[in-house]
């Protein structure tokens, strides 16, 4: 019984709820992290979020079974591998959909319309353009997209039009790497055809990928650049002053300029992971499983604070 239970718990992908953590990209550059009632209500979201991803991958688990079955590692999901049945991973789907329904729709109307439209955007995706070249790309970005946006609604803090560039190009970054890696791996698996498992793979080549890649990877570090060198986050100073008042304002304005350093790196890392280590199917495994650059996103959030929170 209690072995079924870790194959539910598995079925939710508990892993992907990293990701939700942009939710709070809002809450922490508005200068809101450390009021209680925002952060209860990101909290709030981040829960219905962490909720509703998953329901869409138990419909997308349910979908694409059979070819789940000829994946060499999808084969081993609970669905596929028959540890959880298609009628329990059912129930389980319209339970845990209308629970994080229920929260976002308490949370805030501007935070229900952008987890309805992530939801209707999962379901074209898995029953349309998930077999469609260049649109399936487009679909994975988005979800990350929205994860920012609903972040935004339920703060009222409205980012950076150079920070949103920044998320949108670190989306098609990540989504094509998600791409690319999935063409390495099958493409090293004898009698299994890229096609077989997802149509869309046998529109793409590893050199139009990695075109790609460095396009978006470019167009992350120019954006977040611009970012950090144009906009100057005003949170509530705390009381800690670690800067005398004298020093001079344009300089105090540019300290974000420091966080450049641990996005390249972080940058290069997940590409080196990508063509060397082969891996980048699932972003959240790699960044749990890479320590280099888990510290650097660490790092980059505790800078981020620190510059927004503690310098004056």
């Amino acid at each position: 019984m209690i072995k079924h239970y870790y194959y539910i718990l598995k079925l939710l992908r508990p892993r992907q709820w990293i990701k939700n953590f942009a939710l709070f990209t809002a809450l922490v550059f508005g200068g809101q992290l450390f009021e209680i009632g925002p952060l209860i209500q990101v909290f709030l979201g981040f829960i219905s979020f962490c909720l509703l991803v998953s329901s869409t991958y138990i419909i997308n688990d349910i979908l694409d079974l059979k070819k789940d079955r000829l994946h060499p590692f999808k084969k081993a999901r609970p669905i596929a591998s028959d540890k959880v049945s298609v009628r329990e991973a059912t129930i389980i789907f319209i339970a845990i959909l209308a629970l994080a329904l229920f929260i976002a729709r308490g949370v805030g109307d501007g935070f229900f319309l952008i987890s309805l439209l992530y939801l209707a955007l999962q379901m074209l995706y898995s029953f349309v353009f998930k077999s469609i070249e260049i649109f399936d790309i487009f679909f994975i970005a988005a979800g990350y997209i929205l994860r920012v946006y609903a972040g935004e609604m339920i703060t009222g803090y409205h980012l950076s039009v150079w920070l949103l560039l920044t998320t949108i190009s670190l989306s098609m970054f990540l989504a094509i790497g998600k791409r690319r890696s999935e063409l390495t791996l099958l493409a090293n698996y004898a009698g299994v055809r890229a096609a077989e498992i997802r149509q869309s793979l046998s529109h793409y080549s590893e050199p139009l990928l990695a075109a790609f890649i460095i396009i978006f990877a470019t167009s992350t570090f120019i954006f977040y650049s611009f970012f950090t060198f144009l906009e100057n986050p005003q949170g509530p100073r705390l009381s800690i002053d670690f800067f005398p008042d004298v020093l001079p304002y344009y300089l105090q304005r540019k300290w974000l300029m420091v966080t450049i350093i641990p996005v390249v790196y972080g940058l290069m890392r997940y590409l080196q992971d990508i063509y060397e280590k082969q891996e980048g199917e699932s972003p959240d495994r790699v960044l749990l499983s890479d320590r280099s650059l888990l510290a650097s996103v660490i790092i980059w959030g505790l800078l981020v604070i620190v510059i927004i929170y503690f310098i004056p």
